[in-house]
């Protein structure tokens, strides 16, 4: 699993990934939100994630994997209709 495409706009990081579970993300610096968009088409966004554990799940070799055990269950979320 890598990324895809990796776009820096203002204080945005977008991601696209090669994953089995996880499609594109959306990283913005000021408020720490990172919106999650998953293969099955679902949105969320999970609040107040550092920007060092965001750092670390794009550099990390299943982007998937770290998101699942570091993010997705320690972060408040809410899907995004």
């Amino acid at each position: 699993m890598a990324i895809k495409t990796e776009k820096i706009d203002g204080k945005k990081i977008l991601n696209e990934y090669v994953s089995s579970n996880l499609l594109s993300s959306v990283y913005n610096r000021d408020d720490k939100t990172l919106r999650v968009t998953f293969k099955g088409g679902r949105s969320y966004i999970y609040d107040k994630v550092p920007f060092n554990v965001f750092t670390k799940m794009r550099l990390s070799e299943s982007q998937g994997k770290f998101f699942n055990r570091e993010i997705s269950k320690k972060y408040r979320y809410k899907e995004i209709k």
